[in-house]
């Protein structure tokens, strides 16, 4: 992957670094934070952070097609560094970027959403009204509407204490595990003051203990219900990333032997691989004999899990929570009713894993029980393609040397399929399920990845409509991912869940598009697939010659040619929603 020359695409040479300065203060601490890579939209009132960003050596500045696309490519770039960051313009940039800042809250994705601000003379007057603003003098709606989707937020409008809101939204962010909310008045990014005259010193947070007797109390009441049982079962949930804890889950499951599987919005934090996994648990959407397993259990562990209507099939889910130990970030709940508040999920994981007599009978009953799944049966020549059978050939990409990153539709049911090989990571915007994330977050994903894995996203056409114009910042950076374009002519979540004429789409040709987009600059091959033989040789082409290239495949598949989980899920949530009214 390479770095574009700003002056081969009609930008700037790197200004000087102006040390001293709020920006150049700014721009160090996402490069302690471990950021190389800023995604951004400029607009007249961040073109000085943007300096900032361009004359710092240890960062990359990454120019999208729109802010929702910059938000959704930090969010895609957080999964894979544990941390992303994006800077827009003032209303018009900041009131774009809010869904995707809302997704990555939702996730618990920890995104620094820096705003060029106003001029600070503009604060505090009452007779003047800005261009990108509402026409009202009061300019503080943006502020308003990120107070309810980030968990700090911090409106720069004076120097004397630029460092400290800085640092505090930061260290926000890190703790909370959320985005955080930067906004910087455009003519303060380059004055140098005494508050930043010195090198930024290195970013650290103080660890956070648990309160030793909670922690004491709920080790013991979680060790008294485990040990007594026959058959426990250990459960992944996506708060596993928020923690941190994926190790310490692993060891958990090392030393107590218990059978574990994940909730799907945590598929790709616990290796697959582990000896004892036993995949996915959705209620009826499971993995084969895994919802057998564990809701047959006399005890289960759910660690960091997120209880949603998706996660749950609707709130559907056949469990006693009498018989349950939940870890949360920040508590334990036992039985389902005691709970012990103050307990750092990494500590109770490792304290827990001390008490435990080790029990393997639920994983034994799962190797009595298991019977493998039956590969389809291949297309006849020029047989029209079948979704079962493209991702049973998606299936044979995967390595440690991958990663895919999923949208939200049927492709996340398709994915939930795969198995992932050692090393091979994972990401998809479960719990907010914005159609057309994956494009966004493909860019920020595989520019984080810099070139260690080749990504492999899989996007449905509606989604793509929506965000596929990034498409022209992957080639832009050199990227080299694997874009299957599932191309059934509409939505087809929602035509599951409810069908109607607005579920068709005008159909496009979507590899004439990208070429179109690649305009003969950079690697890009595309091709369109209707059959299992143009398949494979699109998949020998995108492993063989096309390697380097960022490859796109448009493949044609039936309207009616879904998942049966789909399916399942569709009516549950049509049910859901068409639920009457309760009068009191």
């Amino acid at each position: 992957m390479h770095s574009p020359n700003p002056k081969q695409f009609g930008g700037k040479s790197p200004v000087a670094a102006m040390k001293g300065t709020l920006g150049h203060h700014l721009a160090r601490r996402l490069v302690q934070l471990g950021v190389q890579d800023v995604f951004s939209v400029p607009g007249d009132s961040n073109l000085s952070l943007l300096d900032s960003i361009v004359a710092e050596p240890g960062l990359r500045l990454v120019g999208c097609c729109n802010e929702l696309n910059a938000g959704y490519a930090a969010d895609g770039y957080a999964r894979a560094r544990g941390i992303g960051s994006c800077i827009v313009t003032f209303n018009v940039g900041g009131f774009s970027i809010i869904n995707a800042i809302a997704g990555a809250y939702s996730e618990s994705i920890p995104v620094i959403c820096i705003v060029g601000g106003p001029n600070s003379n503009n604060y505090g007057t009452n007779h003047r009204i800005l261009h990108h603003t509402i026409g009202l003098s009061d300019f503080s709606q943006e502020f308003q509407c990120f107070k309810t989707i980030t968990c700090f937020q911090a409106v720069v409008n004076n120097l004397e204490n630029a460092r400290e809101l800085i640092d505090t939204a930061i260290s926000a962010a890190l703790k909370q595990s959320k985005p955080v909310y930067i906004s910087i008045c455009c003519n303060l990014v380059s004055i140098p003051h005494v508050t930043f005259s010195r090198e930024p010193v290195p970013f650290e947070l103080a660890p956070e203990l648990s309160n030793k007797a909670e922690l004491e109390d709920a080790v013991a009441t979680a060790t008294e219900l485990l040990n007594r049982a026959v058959k426990p079962v250990m459960v992944g949930g996506p708060k596993l990333r928020d923690a941190g804890a994926v190790d310490d889950f692993v060891d958990l499951a090392d030393a107590s032997g218990f059978a574990i599987a994940v909730l799907p919005a945590a598929k790709g934090l616990v290796p697959e691989h582990h000896p004892r996994f036993i995949g996915t648990y959705w209620g009826a959407l499971s993995a084969p004999f895994c919802a057998e397993i564990v809701e047959s259990a006399d005890a289960y562990v759910f660690v960091g899990p997120v209880f949603d209507d998706i996660t749950t099939f609707g709130f559907s889910l056949p469990l006693d929570m009498k018989k349950s130990v939940v870890v949360e970030p920040e508590r334990v709940v036992v039985a389902g009713g005691t709970v012990f508040v103050g307990v750092r999920l990494k500590d109770f994981l490792r304290a827990l894993q001390e008490r435990l007599r080790r029990n393997t009978t639920a994983y034994a009953n799962y190797c009595r029980m298991f019977v493998p799944v039956r590969q389809p049966p291949n297309c006849q020549p020029g047989e029209p393609l079948r979704l079962n059978v493209l991702f049973t050939h998606i299936q044979r990409l995967l390595s440690g040397d991958t990663a895919v990153v999923v949208d939200t539709g049927d492709s996340w049911f398709n994915c939930q399929n795969l198995s992932l090989p050692q090393g091979c990571s994972y990401a998809s915007q479960m719990s907010y399920a914005s159609t057309g994330w994956s494009v966004g977050a493909t860019l920020g994903y595989a520019q984080a990845l810099n070139g260690k894995k080749r990504v492999i996203a899989c996007v449905g056409d509606g989604s793509f409509q929506m965000t596929g114009q990034e498409v022209s910042t992957m080639l832009r950076w050199g990227q080299n991912s694997i874009i299957f374009l599932i191309n059934n002519g509409g939505y087809s979540t929602e035509v599951e869940i409810h069908d109607g004429p607005y579920n068709v789409i005008r159909n496009w040709n979507y590899t004439a598009f990208v070429d179109a987009i690649q305009n003969g600059e950079g690697k890009c091959w595309t091709m369109k697939v209707t059959n299992e033989e143009e398949l494979k040789k699109a998949m020998d082409a995108t492993m063989g010659k096309m390697k380097e290239c960022l490859c796109f495949l448009e493949v044609i598949l039936h309207r009616d040619d879904t998942s049966k989980e789909l399916l399942q899920l569709g009516s549950r949530l049509a049910l859901a929603n068409s639920r009457p009214p309760k009068y009191q």
